[in-house]
């Protein structure tokens, strides 16, 4: 199951999840060391237990546009499809902060306009500061 989407998950707006992320992404991601070294078979806690350990967001960087771990996972989330309920609880915690950017992203893509807006519009309150890996590899908040 390395780069296919899971024989259970439901289209997404009228198609495939991952057709989400653009070719061009996806196909960066797809070859990356660390997708095919740490992403290869994860589960969704498998998920969650490695992004607790990321440290910025942001997408791809550098000369050869390596994309982020962050990005990698998000793919992996669009392939396994978690849950509602599960999502719900993945923003709703507080204790890690890019796991939770994650699940917010993967709402933000997944869902109807209108449930977005009911879920997502009290987290303006929240002013975690996060880290972006820029384009060039440096990283700002």
């Amino acid at each position: 199951m390395a780069n296919r989407t899971s024989s259970t998950a439901q289209s997404v707006h009228g198609t495939d999840p991952q057709l989400l992320i653009e070719t061009t992404f996806r196909q960066r991601i797809y070859d990356s060391v660390y997708w095919k070294d740490q992403c290869f078979g994860l589960t969704i806690t498998g998920v969650m237990e490695k992004s607790t350990s990321i440290s910025s967001v942001g997408g791809c960087f550098g000369a050869s546009r390596k994309p982020t771990d962050f990005l990698c996972l998000l793919l992996k989330l669009l392939q396994l499809q978690p849950t509602l309920p599960m999502l719900h609880e993945l923003i709703n915690q507080k204790d890690f902060k890019y796991l939770r950017a994650l699940a917010i992203l993967y709402f933000r893509l997944t869902q109807a306009s209108v449930d977005i807006y009911q879920t997502l519009e009290p987290l303006y309150e929240d002013f975690s500061k996060l880290r972006m890996r820029g384009d060039g590899g440096e990283f700002e908040i």
